[in-house]
Protein backbone atom coordinates (compact mmCIF):
# COMPACT_ATOMS: atom_id res chain seq x y z
CA UNK A 1 0.00 0.00 0.00
CA UNK A 2 1.70 3.32 -0.83
CA UNK A 3 2.58 6.19 1.70
CA UNK A 4 -0.44 8.53 2.26
CA UNK A 5 0.92 11.49 3.55
CA UNK A 6 -0.32 13.04 6.75
CA UNK A 7 -1.77 16.66 6.85
CA UNK A 8 1.14 17.65 8.84
CA UNK A 9 3.57 15.71 6.12
CA UNK A 10 1.14 16.84 3.00
CA UNK A 11 3.62 19.84 1.04
CA UNK A 12 6.89 18.86 3.06
CA UNK A 13 9.60 18.67 0.66
CA UNK A 14 11.09 15.65 2.35
CA UNK A 15 7.44 14.21 1.48
CA UNK A 16 7.00 15.11 -1.88
CA UNK A 17 10.40 13.77 -2.40
CA UNK A 18 9.71 10.38 -1.39
CA UNK A 19 6.83 9.80 -2.81
CA UNK A 20 8.45 11.16 -5.67
CA UNK A 21 10.86 8.36 -5.35
CA UNK A 22 7.90 5.74 -4.70
CA UNK A 23 5.84 6.38 -7.79
CA UNK A 24 9.17 6.18 -9.40
CA UNK A 25 10.04 2.85 -7.74
CA UNK A 26 7.97 -0.23 -7.16
CA UNK A 27 10.74 -1.44 -5.46
CA UNK A 28 14.25 -0.93 -5.03
CA UNK A 29 16.61 -1.02 -8.00
CA UNK A 30 20.19 -1.76 -6.34
CA UNK A 31 21.66 -1.72 -10.02
CA UNK A 32 19.56 2.08 -11.03
CA UNK A 33 22.76 4.57 -10.16
CA UNK A 34 19.62 7.06 -8.37
CA UNK A 35 18.34 4.53 -6.27
CA UNK A 36 18.56 4.39 -2.47
CA UNK A 37 18.58 0.72 -2.13
CA UNK A 38 22.63 1.22 -3.21
CA UNK A 39 22.77 3.29 -0.30
CA UNK A 40 21.35 0.75 2.52
CA UNK A 41 23.41 -2.24 0.18
CA UNK A 42 26.63 -0.25 0.72
CA UNK A 43 25.52 0.26 4.31
CA UNK A 44 24.33 -2.90 5.44
CA UNK A 45 27.75 -4.76 3.44
CA UNK A 46 30.34 -2.62 4.69
CA UNK A 47 32.88 -4.11 6.72
CA UNK A 48 31.39 -2.98 10.17
CA UNK A 49 27.65 -2.93 9.13
CA UNK A 50 27.26 -6.56 7.93
CA UNK A 51 29.13 -7.79 11.47
CA UNK A 52 27.10 -5.47 13.84
CA UNK A 53 24.07 -6.83 12.45
CA UNK A 54 24.72 -10.45 12.45
CA UNK A 55 26.05 -9.67 16.06
CA UNK A 56 22.68 -8.12 17.05
CA UNK A 57 20.74 -10.95 16.25
CA UNK A 58 21.44 -12.81 19.19
CA UNK A 59 19.88 -10.14 21.10
CA UNK A 60 20.05 -6.80 22.57
CA UNK A 61 23.84 -6.05 23.48
CA UNK A 62 25.59 -2.84 25.10
CA UNK A 63 28.15 -1.12 23.02
CA UNK A 64 31.06 -2.44 24.80
CA UNK A 65 29.71 -5.78 24.22
CA UNK A 66 29.10 -5.06 20.56
CA UNK A 67 32.57 -3.94 20.70
CA UNK A 68 34.35 -7.09 22.16
CA UNK A 69 31.97 -9.24 20.25
CA UNK A 70 33.12 -7.35 16.43
CA UNK A 71 37.02 -7.84 16.95
CA UNK A 72 39.02 -4.77 15.63
CA UNK A 73 36.36 -2.17 14.94
CA UNK A 74 37.25 1.04 16.75
CA UNK A 75 35.12 2.98 18.89
CA UNK A 76 34.28 5.78 16.17
CA UNK A 77 34.01 3.23 13.26
CA UNK A 78 31.22 1.08 15.69
CA UNK A 79 29.78 4.32 16.70
CA UNK A 80 28.99 5.44 13.06
CA UNK A 81 28.14 2.47 12.06
CA UNK A 82 25.02 2.44 14.63
CA UNK A 83 24.19 5.46 13.63
CA UNK A 84 23.83 4.17 10.00
CA UNK A 85 22.22 1.53 11.05
CA UNK A 86 20.11 3.57 13.27
CA UNK A 87 18.98 5.83 10.54
CA UNK A 88 18.15 3.38 8.15
CA UNK A 89 15.79 1.95 10.87
CA UNK A 90 17.85 -1.49 11.21
CA UNK A 91 19.24 -1.19 14.64
CA UNK A 92 17.21 0.40 17.61
CA UNK A 93 19.01 2.52 20.39
CA UNK A 94 18.15 2.42 24.07
CA UNK A 95 19.69 5.04 26.72
CA UNK A 96 19.01 4.60 30.04
CA UNK A 97 19.22 7.74 32.44
CA UNK A 98 21.93 6.27 34.89
CA UNK A 99 25.27 6.98 35.80
CA UNK A 100 27.12 5.74 34.20
CA UNK A 101 25.17 6.00 30.82
CA UNK A 102 24.05 2.36 29.86
CA UNK A 103 23.24 2.58 26.39
CA UNK A 104 21.51 -0.85 24.52
CA UNK A 105 21.47 -1.98 20.26
CA UNK A 106 18.64 -4.08 19.31
CA UNK A 107 17.33 -4.74 15.64
CA UNK A 108 14.39 -3.66 14.89
CA UNK A 109 12.04 -5.89 12.89
CA UNK A 110 13.56 -4.56 9.88
CA UNK A 111 16.88 -5.50 11.28
CA UNK A 112 15.51 -9.03 12.36
CA UNK A 113 14.34 -9.93 9.05
CA UNK A 114 17.45 -8.67 7.28
CA UNK A 115 20.35 -10.35 9.87
CA UNK A 116 19.29 -14.14 8.91
CA UNK A 117 20.41 -13.10 5.26
CA UNK A 118 23.41 -11.85 5.98
CA UNK A 119 24.30 -14.74 8.62
CA UNK A 120 23.44 -16.92 5.62
CA UNK A 121 25.94 -15.42 3.39
CA UNK A 122 28.71 -15.23 6.30
CA UNK A 123 27.77 -18.98 6.90
CA UNK A 124 28.81 -19.86 2.99
CA UNK A 125 31.94 -17.61 3.27
CA UNK A 126 33.26 -19.57 6.41
CA UNK A 127 32.24 -22.69 4.70
CA UNK A 128 34.02 -22.41 1.46
CA UNK A 129 36.53 -20.10 2.81
CA UNK A 130 39.68 -22.72 1.53
CA UNK A 131 37.43 -23.17 -1.68
CA UNK A 132 37.29 -19.63 -2.46
CA UNK A 133 41.28 -19.30 -1.28
CA UNK A 134 42.67 -22.01 -3.76
CA UNK A 135 40.46 -20.33 -6.46
CA UNK A 136 42.58 -16.74 -5.69
CA UNK A 137 45.21 -15.62 -8.61
CA UNK A 138 48.40 -15.06 -7.13
CA UNK A 139 47.68 -11.41 -7.76
CA UNK A 140 44.79 -11.18 -5.60
CA UNK A 141 46.64 -12.02 -2.31
CA UNK A 142 49.64 -9.57 -3.24
CA UNK A 143 49.27 -5.91 -1.37
CA UNK A 144 48.11 -2.86 -3.38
Amino acid sequence: MPHQPTQEEEGAPETLALDTLRGRFVRGEVFAEDCPSREILRHVTSRWGGLTLMALSAGTLRFSELRAKIRGVSERMLSQTLDTLEADGLVSRHSYPVVPPRVEYTLTPLGAELAPRLIALADWIETNLWRVMDARTPQATEPR
